[in-house]
């Protein structure tokens, strides 16, 4: 099996549950340079130098603000993303969202708790519903089946 090149860059992902199993996303602005006009997630590129842990508190504090309180679930990482061709390393980082409320950056333009039962609805970004799968925390029925890797298709 041939080894990977280096990523071009390393991103942490945080997928933020409340207490309904409902996730946070955020729509991001229309001059977003990935994603634009799309529904993503707290989320961003971890710096030289940081470690991915830094990263997601970092860009959850910059994307919507230092007023909540969440425990972390679970952390899955390093994976190579499927959607962009392999060319970036990403760290997935599960919370439950225990209160507080969200203020959003110059980044994004709304923000909504997503039930299984509407993702379908959103336009959202490439890889977010292999990142659920991944996660394992909805079944994948409620997930479009397309955009889910082979290798982590489940009957569920």
């Amino acid at each position: 099996m041939p080894e990977l090149a280096a990523p071009t860059a390393r991103y942490a992902l945080n997928l933020m549950l409340d207490p309904e199993q409902r996730l946070l996303m955020l729509k991001r602005s229309s001059v977003a340079s990935l994603g634009a006009g799309q529904w993503g997630l707290p989320a961003g590129k971890i710096e030289i130098g940081e470690s991915p842990d830094a990263a997601a508190t970092r860009e959850m504090t910059e994307e919507i603000g230092s007023g909540h309180h969440v425990n972390l679930v679970r952390y899955v990482g390093p994976l190579r993303d499927t959607f962009y061709g392999g060319q970036f390393e990403i760290h997935l980082y599960q919370w439950q969202w225990l209160a507080g409320n969200v203020s959003l950056n110059h980044e994004h333009t709304e923000f909504r708790w997503v039930s299984k039962e509407q993702v379908r609805e959103y336009d959202i970004m490439a890889g977010i519903e292999e990142d659920i799968a991944i996660l394992g925390f909805w079944p994948q029925h409620f997930l479009n089946p397309e955009r889910i890797p082979a290798h982590l298709k489940s009957s569920s």
